[in-house]
């Protein structure tokens, strides 16, 4: 081909393309992320969000939503137990996904993206191809694969990988104890379970790739998300439907203060006791054992016997020792005015010991958790006992 008919032949390629690239726009759908605000039942408490596919062309408006389960499903209860969850990706109408929303009060909003029509193209396939039913199942994590993540990674993916770096640098601070205790905070007993069953795995600082985990993160880490070009990736934002429940907390409760005093109290407490009522010190203590046994033992299960990666090594096994259900001989004598065993000392010292052990793992700068919390409550509870029940002669 002679150079003049290559540049003809370029032109009229070029051509083509400013002609249809028109069509190509129109025909392209309008991707947004839809974001649900937490709600007032436990499981509401950290909120949702979903990949919104609008095809003008085709008058539907597709939510994908990654936050479906299968309580039918064969050893649903015990893959929850076990920490092997699986969740859908299942493709609906959007007002349907809105319907509960809307009856519940929970305000939601869309951003929508400013991507290319190529990318919104391939990403409304991946997400169409994704939702069949033989690809819809995923393995489920809390903290690293929840529906939140999933909207994440599939923008990462439609971006060329460009999301990840610029949230993956940065962090403010936060982590997914954190998180967790301060959206769970209007449910006391959850934020509390929370707390108690983390271990170090969940104090590392997120980035604010890694925080996306809370639908309401991301939202806000997209809106200073910057394209190649320097415009920013979210385009426009619309509200779907006003918030009318209380707001989520804006940071985490401040609990050292009250646990300490707490645990001044309940020893002064024990050894008030020991030399006044030591029946009913001895109820207490029943009581306290029991408590503190039953926790540790579920706590050792989640690590040693499910994947809950989360729960792993938790330090709060030295305050809440599974040894304590075997001090309940011990208490049950003293209540009904015997002497405990001599084997009821020795485990005595070995419970406080080891929530000793649990107030000197603080002083070490290698050894993250943040239970400093449970180790001011519990462990003057555990030298009040030690020394009530085993007086120094």
């Amino acid at each position: 081909m002679r150079p003049t008919d290559r540049r003809g032949a370029f032109a009229l390629l070029l051509w083509l393309a400013l002609l249809l690239a028109p069509a190509l726009a129109a025909a392209a759908p309008r991707i947004g992320v839809v974001t649900m605000e937490p709600g007032g039942i436990f499981f509401e408490r950290f909120g949702h969000n979903a990949l919104l596919v609008q095809d003008d062309s085709a008058g539907t408006a597709t939510s994908y939503n990654f936050g479906y389960f299968d309580m039918d499903e064969p050893d649903f209860f015990g893959n929850f137990v076990r920490g092997h969850m699986k969740y859908w990706l299942v493709a609906l109408p959007l007002d349907d996904d809105l319907a509960r929303y809307a009856q519940t009060g929970r305000g939601v909003g869309v951003q929508w993206l400013e991507l290319t029509p190529e990318a919104a193209t391939a990403l409304a396939a991946a997400l169409a191809e994704n939702a069949r039913p033989e690809n819809a199942q995923y393995r489920y994590d809390y903290y690293t694969s929840n529906c939140s993540t999933k909207v994440r990674d599939a923008i990462d993916v439609a971006l060329g990988g460009a999301l990840q770096p610029q949230l993956s640098g940065r962090s403010q601070g936060n982590t997914y104890r954190s998180e967790s205790v301060r959206l769970a905070s209007p449910a006391p007993w959850m934020a509390l379970g929370f707390h108690l069953g983390l271990g170090g795995f969940a104090d590392r600082p997120l980035s604010r790739w890694d925080e996306s985990f809370i639908p309401m993160r991301l939202r806000d880490a997209l809106r200073e998300v910057k394209l190649a070009d320097g415009r920013p990736l979210v385009a426009s934002e619309q509200v779907l439907l006003p918030h009318r429940v209380a707001p989520a907390p804006a940071e985490a409760p401040r609990l050292r203060t009250g646990a300490f005093f707490a645990g001044l109290v309940l020893a002064g407490l024990a050894l008030w006791s020991a030399r006044r009522a030591p029946r009913a010190l001895a109820a207490g203590a029943l009581l306290f054992w029991t408590v503190a046994g039953v926790a540790g033992t579920v706590m050792a299960l989640i690590w040693l016997a499910t994947e809950h990666v989360a729960g792993h090594g938790n330090q709060n096994l030295l305050l809440l020792s599974p040894l304590s259900l075997f001090l309940l001989p011990g208490a049950w004598a003293k209540l009904r005015g015997r002497e405990p065993s001599q084997r009821f000392r020795w485990l005595l010292w070995a419970v406080a010991g080891s929530a000793a052990l649990a107030g000197f793992l603080k002083f070490l700068p290698f050894v993250v958790q943040e239970n400093v919390e449970w180790v001011l409550l519990l462990l003057p509870l555990h030298w009040a006992l030690l020394r009530s029940f085993d007086p120094p002669r």
